[in-house]
């Protein structure tokens, strides 16, 4: 696949990945899009490809880095927020790595990370979350912090479908649920629909029985509002049960199967169990050991994966990624923070192990443990930014500089 590029040309070094037989193709020198964004990814987007490029080298590889452009800077450029250029790069070269981009409140225009999920179907939000030793945490035992949270990316009122109060389709909808449903809603209301598929809700699920089978993780839990929603999260909850026992069945057992039959020693099998949104946040609390891989509808796993995120010290630290076979873009979950742009203050490790992420998925798997390494030594060794500093003291030290003795820490692994 290839395109013609209005305003950006692709390096003329390094080779393209490729998705052929269900497989991701990585070349020794892939070219690997990347996008800034607005606010704070100036400063953590070049920090962090510094340290991608000293691991990649420990592994003998190296990357070709190709700017692409949404946000602020595209609208500069091209006129619009997310122009064809930068989507259809992510297409050909298949993996990017991003930094955050700004969305309005309220009015303008949509968030751009949705349109790039919906856009080019990434319709899995992973999100591992996990704890660096020397980082302040608001739980006593945050260590026993060990998720990776597969949020589904398409669907539910995320989609967008959607009607201001007084606009004629809102109204129009509203006649319609009463004259023909018998539901009354109240004419002042703006309107959304939410739906949630079987067909989004297996591929999801099985992503996540397939990541938990290949990182030997204990249980996969899918998280709803069943109780209340029967049809749209609790739906979810059953098709994600069905994918477990029509697809996975020598691999998986149920909760229910965990205590009837095997005595509560799961053994080699996978546990899959459910739990309803509300609780699941007391149980991330209280439970913490308990969860595993977490499977989610796309409201509820923005909100957990933020509630995560939290016990292990913030946003600061928290990494991403939008995935489907063969395509990614990787972020990290923090927004922009306009008001530290160019600062030279923020914290880049999320950037940093967003990087490690993306690299654990084109199979640089040695480059991602040394990168997840060097920071942890770093923290652990006191040198830290501004956000961490303030609580536990320490060298304080600016975005480049941090990256810079990750690097240099990174040398002696």
């Amino acid at each position: 696949m290839m395109f013609e590029y209005e305003k950006i040309r692709p390096p003329e070094e390094g080779e393209k990945i490729i998705y052929e037989n269900n497989e991701l193709i990585v070349p020794d020198n892939p070219i690997i899009p990347y996008i800034r964004g607005d606010g704070i990814g100036k400063d953590v987007v070049p920090a962090a490809l510094k340290v991608l490029d000293a691991a990649a080298s420990r592994i003998k590889k190296e990357v070709s880095w190709f700017e692409i452009f949404a946000g602020e800077d595209a609208n500069r450029l091209y006129g619009k927020y997310l122009p064809e250029d930068t989507l259809n790069a992510i297409r050909e070269f298949k993996i990017t790595i991003k930094g955050p981009l700004t969305t309005p409140v309220g009015g303008g225009f949509r968030s751009l990370n949705v349109t790039i999920r919906q856009t080019l179907d990434l319709y899995a939000n992973v999100r591992p979350v996990y704890y660096l030793e020397g980082v302040p945490s608001p739980v006593k035992n945050p260590e026993k912090v060990d998720l990776v949270i597969f949020r589904e990316s398409t669907e539910d009122v995320y989609a967008g479908i959607e009607w201001r109060r007084g606009s004629d389709e809102a109204l129009r909808l509203i006649d319609f649920v009463s004259d023909e449903l018998g539901v009354k809603i109240r004419e002042d209301s703006g309107i959304g629909i939410k739906p949630i598929s079987e067909f989004a809700t297996k591929r999801l699920v099985r992503l996540a029985i397939k990541y938990a089978i290949e990182n030997d993780r204990k249980s996969v839990t899918l998280v709803h509002k069943g109780n209340i929603m029967k049809y749209t999260e609790g739906a979810f909850r059953d098709w994600g049960y069905e994918v477990a026992k029509e697809e996975f069945a020598e691999y998986t057992i149920t909760e229910e199967e965990l205590w009837n039959e095997y005595g509560g020693d799961a053994g080699n099998k996978i546990v899959i169990k459910d739990r309803i949104a509300d609780n699941m946040f007391q149980q991330l609390l209280t439970r913490t050991a308990e969860y595993d891989v977490i499977a989610l509808p796309n409201l509820n796993g923005d909100y957990i994966s933020d509630a995560a995120a939290a016990m292990v010290g913030g946003l600061g630290i928290a990494p991403g990624s939008n995935v489907r076979e063969g395509m990614g873009v990787f972020e990290p979950v923090h927004g922009s923070a306009p008001k530290y742009a160019g600062q030279n203050k923020v914290n880049p490790t999320a950037e940093i192990l967003t990087g490690a992420l993306m690299f654990e998925y084109m199979g640089w798997r040695e480059a991602s443990k040394l990168i997840k390494k060097a920071v942890r030594e770093t923290i652990k060794q006191g040198v830290v930014t501004y956000d961490i500093h303030r609580h536990t003291g320490g060298n304080l030290t600016g975005t480049k500089e941090f990256a810079e003795t990750v690097v240099e820490i990174m040398n002696t692994l």
